[in-house]
């Protein structure tokens, strides 16, 4: 499988990373996203292993902390081979630190995080949001302190806003402090939104994307077409409605045609489209089944053309929003980088 390196670090992931919110016993907060464990969990991580797949994605959130736990007893004695991140932020307590990213709460979510985990130090340990209400000063400063602590390698953000990730970047440098390696973001042929703002961001500041929710929540992967009802994922999001539109049906079609002439899944080739995008570092697939991941991990076994990448661009094209659609107008010439997407007219 590809490599590639995180952002503008010297961290080199696999372009596939296994997301293991599906890792609980069913309980608690994203309880219902999956209920692998033991020996399914077990056997999951050997599939991505034996695929290639060095990075491996939790939070402390995930079921309470099930899953940490679950990944760390699942990898054993392989830890040292892979890359392992994980996230904090989320409310982990009734106490008014056990959520956000203040100083004591960081230092105390890793702690509890390296214990679940069952290792010595976290290769990359992100914050799972941005936190309007503690100083960046101080979220920035605890971050490299545990960096500093060989408890951490890395420090990366997810679910920040452009302008926040930037400010996130200057305050950094400014303050002689671990920048952020990467982001992991949602992007998919239904949302692309980070194209606007968090991925050029990202390019400009060697920030490297993780994608989350690449298949839309399953929706890319055309299972919802034949049937509705059901304790899926999509549903339980209630996504179903926002993805089951006219453009919706145009992408599907593009990643049917693309299939059938490929004789690949619709899933493969919504996979394969991310890894084409300026400053997609690495694309986070996770399943419930063994079938499932399977049929994810060999999207890493051919590569699309850029023929097929511009019909799926044109099927997932959307309205461009302010001020991309001023720079687009007036001064494409000199912001050419901003507008892969745009370009087909």
């Amino acid at each position: 499988m590809e490599t590639r390196f995180l952002g503008k670090s010297g961290l080199e992931v696999s372009v596939f990373g296994f997301g293991a919110m599906t890792f609980s016993d069913g309980e608690g907060r994203f309880g219902q996203t999956g209920t692998t464990r033991g020996e399914a969990a077990k056997r999951q991580v050997d599939m991505c292993l034996d695929a290639g797949v060095t990075l491996f994605d939790t939070a402390d959130v995930y079921a309470e902390g099930r899953s940490e736990e679950i990944l760390g007893e699942a990898l054993g004695a392989r830890r040292p081979y892979v890359v392992v991140a994980t996230k904090a932020f989320g409310r982990m307590g009734r106490n008014a630190h056990d959520t956000g990213l203040s100083r004591r709460h960081l230092i105390e979510a890793c702690e509890a995080s390296l214990r679940r985990l069952g290792t010595d130090w976290i290769d990359l340990y992100q914050v799972h949001s941005f936190d309007a209400r503690a100083p960046l000063d101080e979220t920035l400063r605890a971050l490299d302190d545990l960096v500093t602590a060989g408890k951490v390698r890395y420090i990366g953000c997810s679910n920040y806003a452009g302008w926040q990730l930037m400010k996130a970047m200057a305050t950094a440098e400014r303050r002689n402090v671990e920048p952020y390696v990467s982001q992991q973001i949602q992007y998919s042929l239904m949302v692309r939104d980070a194209e606007d703002e968090l991925l050029p961001c990202g390019v400009d500041q060697g920030v490297g994307a993780l994608i989350w929710s690449p298949l839309a929540q399953g929706f890319l992967s055309g299972k919802f077409r034949s049937a509705r009802g059901g304790n899926t994922r999509l549903e339980l999001s209630n996504r179903l409605k926002a993805y089951d539109t006219p453009q919706g049906e145009r992408v599907l079609a593009a990643l049917d045609a693309i299939a059938e002439a490929r004789g690949v899944t619709p899933g493969q080739v919504a996979l394969n489209w991310l890894l084409k995008k300026p400053g997609v570092t690495s694309v986070l697939i996770g399943a419930r089944t063994d079938e499932q991941l399977a049929d994810n991990l060999a999207a890493a076994q051919w590569s699309l053309t850029d023929a097929e990448v511009e019909a799926l661009d044109r099927a997932s094209q959307v309205a461009m929003r302010y001020p991309n659609s001023h720079h687009r107008i007036f001064s494409l010439e000199r912001n050419p980088q901003l507008f892969p997407r745009y370009k087909l007219d």
